[in-house]
């Protein structure tokens, strides 16, 4: 029998089904491995009983391919895939990307804008009552009313854009299971508002109970302040045991209501659900197109952890998978790591051991277990809590039985570190370990930016702590003789950022002699607390004014500033650096960034005009200078 779960009529009758219980419907291909969202769902569904067939990116614009089952028995699962659509398909300039990497051979336009949306409307013609849950990133971080950057607009919860009954939100596993058991009982769909990590829509609220109440949606698209507001209330209620019932309005008659999130996996329960028989290999019908290019990421990884108490400004897992940690066991990933080994492709490397953050194995502290994270402070920042527990035992632990495996080489981190997290650990095993043993050259960290102000605004430690562990790093690799460097991630354009901050980015820069190749501008995606820095001018957590960079142009200039080596960029680093007052940078002294006019040689070798060392040369001077080289 074939090892996929069915993605046509002819393999569900080969399997002896007359009839699906769950038709899923992704926007990705078929990928049936833990590292995608719609696989770890469809395979716990099938542990359970229950027979799930798939329909993988179908053709929106033809009713008839969300009918390749017919009707199921009990509803229609959407996702609208493992990344967001609109991160999918756009740049943050609003460009078209040039590949989708979880569609066969990297093709574009298989799947619609807004994906979960469209399917639904999709099923709907067809089907008027059967119910439809939906989930995934795109329909949890959409789950009440959201700021949509591509089309500058405050939006509806997409609960009602789409037209389901309801959406799972986080990672699923308990709340779909438990959706799955109420329909298969009998439950009408419309009666199923119980369950923790949902969101579901109602007519009016007798039934509800111990909730707060957020502003309506027509005052949140009067009042940006009112928008901000309600999203501070929507942080300080995202954990599992501390975080209210929410009620949304959006009429005297028409209600969303987002029950508590789900209570975290216990790690013998996550370790089932990677335990699952999952083939680990795209669906053998994308062969001839290439296979499906997402995979090579994952394919000899291993995903240790989930959660993140980091909990960045910049960033959605917070909402996600929230902030408290889960691990698998030791054993789990083990046996994980031996099938890796067997892999007649397996050339001898674990690519990474990880998660959201690669060092974090363990919840920040004792309590949040039981009582869940604090509503109102961070783990690590401002600084690390004094009730942090920073131990990288159990993770070194791991990594040490990894790579005595036989016909294991070497053990690679690539899932990013937390640097702030290594140096609270009093205990300095781990990074020298990381050094001698998991670093494959450059070691990913995320300092995002070196303005203290900037950083505040991303929920980020102070820069002195970034240059602290790069003492350190640099220094353990020195004693040993390794020539390794940082790859720092940076952000461009983050709320907090001006073109003073931008040319203080810049000067770090040329005093490190580093040339990042890759910068980020700052991505205002759904559900993040920068993206409603963004789209407010307001700090939801203190509600105090934020400056942001809103322009196309002003970005262009911070961006440039960033990478002001390239010789593309040098009328954007004159224009910033003149409009920031800092006209000292124009010239030809060592602290200059760039000359008053472009020279003839940047077009002919731009990489090695004056100022400037060559590539390879700016690299060594990097480690030498840092310590070597990110979430």
């Amino acid at each position: 029998m074939n090892p996929f779960l069915p993605i046509c009529k002819q393999d569900m009758q080969e399997r002896g089904w007359e009839q699906a219980d769950f038709v899923y419907v992704i926007g990705d291909a078929y990928v049936d491995h833990p590292s995608f969202g719609p696989a770890i769902i469809s395979r716990l569904l099938e542990s359970r009983g229950y027979r799930v067939a798939i329909i993988s990116q179908p053709d929106w614009k033809d009713a008839s391919s969300i009918d390749v089952f017919g009707c199921p028995r009990l509803g229609f699962l959407v996702s609208g895939g493992n990344m967001d659509p609109m991160v999918n398909h756009y740049t943050v300039a609003k460009k078209r990307r040039r590949q989708d990497a979880y569609s066969p051979g990297g093709k574009t336009g298989l799947r619609p804008d807004h994906a979960t949306v469209v399917y639904c409307n999709l099923i709907r013609r067809t089907y008027k009552h059967i119910p439809i849950i939906i989930g995934g990133i795109e329909a949890s971080l959409r789950r009440l009313a959201h700021y949509d950057y591509w089309s500058d607009k405050l939006k509806r919860s997409i609960l009602l854009d789409s037209q389901a009954d309801l959406l799972s939100y986080g990672m699923g596993e308990r709340s779909i299971l438990e959706i799955a058991e109420a329909l298969d009982s009998g439950l009408p769909v419309e009666q199923i508002s119980y369950i923790n990590g949902t969101v579901y829509k109602t007519n009016n609220l007798e039934a509800v109970y111990d909730y707060l109440l957020l502003p309506e949606y027509p005052a949140l698209l009067e009042d940006k302040i009112n928008y901000a507001r309600s999203f501070g209330i929507q942080c300080r209620n995202a954990d599992p045991f501390s975080g209210k019932r929410l009620v949304e309005p959006y009429g005297e008659k028409e209600f969303v209501v987002q029950n508590p999130p789900s209570l975290p996996l216990s790690q013998e329960e996550l370790d089932q659900v990677y335990e699952l028989p999952y083939t680990y290999e795209y669906h053998p019908s994308y062969r001839e197109a290439g296979g499906v290019p997402a995979i090579q990421e994952v394919q000899f990884s291993l995903t240790s952890c989930r959660g993140c108490f980091g909990a960045c400004n910049f960033c959605a897992l917070s909402f996600h998978q929230g902030r408290i940690i889960q691990a698998r066991s030791h054993e789990s990933l083990l046996n994980e790591a031996k099938k890796l080994i067997a892999r007649a492709d397996f050339k001898g490397y674990i690519h990474d051991v990880g998660g959201p953050t690669a060092d974090f194995r363990h919840p920040a502290c004792s309590k949040q277990l039981s009582k869940g994270a604090c509503p109102d402070k961070q783990c690590l920042f401002p600084q690390p809590c004094s009730n942090l527990r920073a131990d990288h035992r159990d993770y070194l632990s791991l990594l040490r039985k990894l790579r005595s495996l036989p016909g294991v080489k070497k053990v690679f981190i690539r899932s990013g570190i937390r640097f702030d997290y290594v140096l609270a650990d009093r205990d300095e095993s781990f990074l020298r370990e990381l050094c001698a043993h998991h670093v494959s050259g450059q070691l990913k960290v995320a300092p995002e930016h070196v303005s203290d102000v900037v950083l505040q605004h991303m929920g980020k430690p102070a820069n002195s702590v970034y240059r602290r562990f790069l003492e350190r790093y640099s220094e353990i690799n020195r004693q040993m003789g390794r020539n390794q460097y940082v790859e720092p991630y940076l952000m461009s354009s983050h709320p907090g950022s001006g073109l003073k901050e931008a040319v203080e980015l810049a000067e770090y820069l040329r005093d490190a002699h580093c040339s990042p190749e890759q910068v980020q501008d700052f991505y205002p995606t759904p559900s993040t607390l920068s993206t409603c820095m963004y789209y407010t001018g307001l700090n939801p957590r203190t509600m105090k004014p934020v400056y942001v960079a809103r322009n196309p142009h002003e970005k262009a200039l911070q961006r440039a500033l960033i990478q002001y080596r390239d010789p593309a960029n040098h009328q954007l680093v004159l224009e910033a650096l003149r409009k920031a007052g800092r006209s000292d940078l124009i010239g030809f002294g060592p602290k200059c960034l760039v000359f008053p006019r472009a020279l003839k040689e940047e077009k002919q070798s731009p990489r090695q005009k004056p100022g400037n060392k060559p590539k390879q040369a700016g690299r060594k001077k990097i480690q030498n200078r840092q310590g070597g080289r990110k979430k």
